[in-house]
């Protein structure tokens, strides 16, 4: 059973030092010998099953320990293999998996509100202690923005809010709607600094629970209100409209509705910031092993399946912004605190739970870093005229809004 693992994995390792060792305790060695040297030892399980369909099994060998490692980290073996394939399928078997999950990915990715808060449910309700191990202290669960050199992913979580608050352009008293609100650390950002009055809806009662508490703490009952709604309940009419990190859940099937809605809710001058993962490559079809254990009926979109939806709906393209390695930096922040905090994460739930974390973040971070994966963030509006006619503003209000931070800092220290 090896012989058919050790050829297509021959085929495929070019670069690298791969080190496997069979289910016969045999040492075979993959690629040139630079880098990093990487281990692994599979049973014959894991052999076949990796072979047949690496999307869904190397996973799921990882987490089951038929695949356990020998030298390095899980991202060291990742990353060899994604540094050799970049995105793409590799064995025939795999190409025909994917081709499959392609044909079939709008049934998979059917959300309607039922389904939607189900499927939100099973990641993000998961108990808030974990995620207390990883993020940073707003709890920012989207890629930050590494604006400076000193790495910090407290400031580059910052420095993400108001980089998307200078492209809205908020005036106090301003209406704006957060589609995806989470644990709330946007929507108090756009209340506390930019002086709006702030709607926000989850699917996700853990999130809400927690994202009120910080809202009364802070003393901005009366500026920002929080929802258990799915955004397609809505009725009213915003000055501004957000979403981060949100879409990735909407499914491709949804993404007209998605955006029918939001010009609904969106005033006549009104400006809206989409922000999203992206696929760089083009349309494809969602991890086999994301999809069964993280993040359930949601798909990561291509610009190109998003646009046409803006452009046929009249809707204005004012500015798209690609944020590259962003969120790669992001996740690798985020492997380290969860490392760092592995034992606290153990005796919240075990072992397994522990190895399916830490394949989620390597396996994203690799993508990020070399699958072809980053963010955009879109800006679209109904009048053309809603925004000044260059992108100096942006810098101009980032400035600005620095300022009121410090402010804000200076007074709370007082």
């Amino acid at each position: 059973m090896y012989r058919i693992f050790d050829s297509a994995v021959s085929s495929i390792v070019k670069r690298g030092d791969l080190n496997v060792t069979d289910p016969a305790g045999v040492v075979h060695r993959y690629g040139d010998g630079s880098g990093v040297s990487v281990g692994i030892k599979i049973n014959a399980t894991a052999a076949v099953k990796i072979v047949a369909d690496p999307d869904l099994y190397f996973g799921e060998c990882y987490v089951n320990g038929d695949l356990v490692m020998t030298e390095g980290t899980i991202y060291d073996v990742l990353s060899v293999f994604l540094q050799n394939t970049g995105n793409s399928s590799t064995t025939a078997s795999s190409k025909m998996m994917h081709g499959i999950r392609r044909a079939i990915r709008r049934l998979d990715q059917y959300n309607p509100v039922s389904r939607s808060k189900a499927n939100v449910s099973h990641h993000y309700d998961l108990s808030r202690s974990l995620y207390d191990l990883f993020l940073d202290s707003d709890r920012q669960y989207s890629c930050a923005y590494f604006e400076g050199d000193d790495g910090s992913l407290e400031r580059a979580q910052l420095a993400k809010k108001r980089h998307i608050a200078s492209k809205l352009m908020i005036q106090p008293g301003m209406r704006v709607l957060d589609i995806g609100s989470g644990w709330g650390g946007l929507a108090i950002y756009l209340a506390e600094v930019c002086g709006a009055d702030v709607v926000g809806v989850t699917l996700s009662e853990e999130q809400l629970a927690l994202s009120r508490k910080r809202v009364e703490e802070r003393g901005l009952s009366n500026k920002v209100s929080l929802l258990l709604r799915d955004y397609r309940t809505l009725n009213s009419n915003f000055d501004r409209i957000v979403s981060v990190g949100m879409f990735e859940h909407v499914g491709v099937g949804h993404y007209r509705e998605f955006f029918q809605k939001v010009s609904m809710l969106l005033d006549e001058q009104g400006v809206a910031l989409l922000h999203s993962i992206n696929r760089s490559d083009g349309p494809g079809a969602t991890n086999a092993w994301i999809k069964k254990y993280i993040f359930p009926g949601g798909y990561i979109p291509a610009l190109s399946e998003v646009v046409p939806h803006l452009e046929q709906l009249g809707l204005c393209v004012t500015d798209v912004e690609i944020l590259r390695l962003h969120y790669a930096e992001t996740l690798k922040h985020w492997a380290s605190l969860f490392n760092a905090n592995r034992d606290e994460a153990k005796a919240i739930y075990d072992e397994r739970f522990c190895r399916m974390w830490e394949f989620y973040l390597a396996a994203s971070e690799c993508a990020f870093r070399f699958g072809g994966m980053n963010n955009f963030q879109i800006q679209f509006v109904k009048d053309q005229e809603a925004l000044p006619l260059t992108r100096d503003y942006m810098v101009h209000e980032e400035s600005r809004l620095r300022s009121i931070e410090g402010r804000l800092l200076s007074d709370a220290a007082e």
